[in-house]
Parts: structure tokens; C-alpha cells; sequence
């Protein structure tokens, strides 16, 4: 999907999240999808290849991450892709008149622990107007205490576990990339604790 003359690294979560999106590729047409953090954007590029309507975003205190969505859209001949500047945590005029989304994507966006409760904070913002949405998520265990389950509880959010070999991306060559085998990855789907679906 990427081109290493641009210099973009893709790292192991986006790869592990992507090949999740591929074996859902049936059920994402005319879905509406938010990826958050999205920088280089590999699993938003996959969810609109695969007819997905998506809009990637980043903070918009970054606008190198901005225009490294922007540049991966153009590559993969997605021009109408909108690229969004939101900052986790801040409820921004961009974030208030998004559109419905019905999946929110996050790739190794849990990276520092003090973003965390930004991070859920706009996540819990964007599942309560959007109530049976939910936010798919990898992330890389980097830390034995790494944890959000009180962060989860605090904003009333449940989480499913997804095992990577439910998916074929226990491998440790994933997308000709030898990195997913080597490290922990995790995926979860992270929802209202009290939705309608539930």
C-alpha cells in the first residue's frame, strides 16, 4: 500500500488492524468510518478500498501527520478522502459537526499513558452521539501495568477482546512485513457499556 521512496513507516498495529478490516471487507461497504491518529492511515486507506465512506484524521496540532493522510490517499487514489484535524480531548467545531460514523479505527493510538484519557474522552464523546458504534483498536503492549480498564469503567465503555489468530494475523509475517509476530499486539473493540446493541 505505501511507498518506501515517501520515507512512511507503518508500524506492526496499522498492519494487524488493516488485515482485521480485510477479512470484514464484506460488511464495510457504505459503512461510516472514522480513523483517529490515522498519520500514514493504512487501515483507513483498506476500509475506503473496500467501500467503506471514510474520514481520516489527526491532530491538528500535527500537520505533517496531516499531510501524511493526505499523501496516502493521493498514492492510493483516494482524492476525496477527507483528511480532519482533531486533537484528542478537545471538543472542537470539527468534531461536533462530524457526520454518523458507524466504526471508529485506532491504530497504536494507546501509546503514551498520557493520552489515554484524552483518547477516551473523545471516544466517549463520539459513541454517545453515534450510540451502536464502535471503535476497533490494536495496540502494542509495551509495558507490564499498561492497562485502561479503569479508564474504560470511569467512561461507562465495555471492551471485547479479538484474538489476531481470528483473524490470520498471528503470523509472523503479516502484509510481507516480518514485525506482527514479534511483538504483543493486542485488538479490542471498545463500545458503550449500556448501548442499544447490547
Amino acid at each position: 500500500v505505501l511507498d518506501s521512496q515517501y520515507g512512511m513507516y507503518v508500524w506492526p498495529c496499522a498492519v494487524v488492524l488493516a488485515q482485521y478490516l480485510w477479512a470484514h471487507r464484506r460488511s464495510l461497504p457504505g459503512k461510516r468510518v472514522l480513523e483517529i491518529g490515522a498519520g500514514v492511515s493504512l487501515p483507513g486507506v483498506v476500509a475506503a478500498r473496500c467501500g467503506a465512506q471514510v474520514i481520516l484524521s489527526d491532530s491538528e496540532e500535527l500537520p505533517q501527520c496531516l499531510q501524511s493522510c493526505r499523501s496516502s490517499c493521493l498514492m492510493n487514489h483516494l482524492p476525496h478522502v477527507p483528511v480532519l484535524g482533531l486533537t484528542w480531548g478537545r471538543v472542537s467545531p470539527e468534531l461536533l459537526s462530524l457526520a454518523p460514523i458507524d466504526i471508529i479505527l485506532g491504530s497504536d493510538v494507546f501509546f503514551d499513558p498520557k493520552d489515554f484519557e484524552d483518547i477516551l474522552t473523545t471516544i466517549y464523546f463520539l459513541l454517545e452521539k453515534n450510540p451502536r458504534a464502535q471503535f476497533w483498536t490494536t495496540y502494542q503492549v509495551r509495558s507490564a501495568d499498561w492497562s485502561i480498564e479503569a479508564l474504560l469503567y470511569k467512561w461507562k465503555l465495555k471492551s471485547i477482546h479479538v484474538p489476531l489468530h481470528s483473524f490470520g494475523a498471528d503470523k509472523e509475517h503479516l502484509a510481507s512485513s516480518s514485525l506482527p509476530g514479534r511483538h504483543t499486539i493486542e485488538m479490542m473493540i471498545i463500545s458503550l457499556a449500556q448501548s442499544d446493541g447490547t
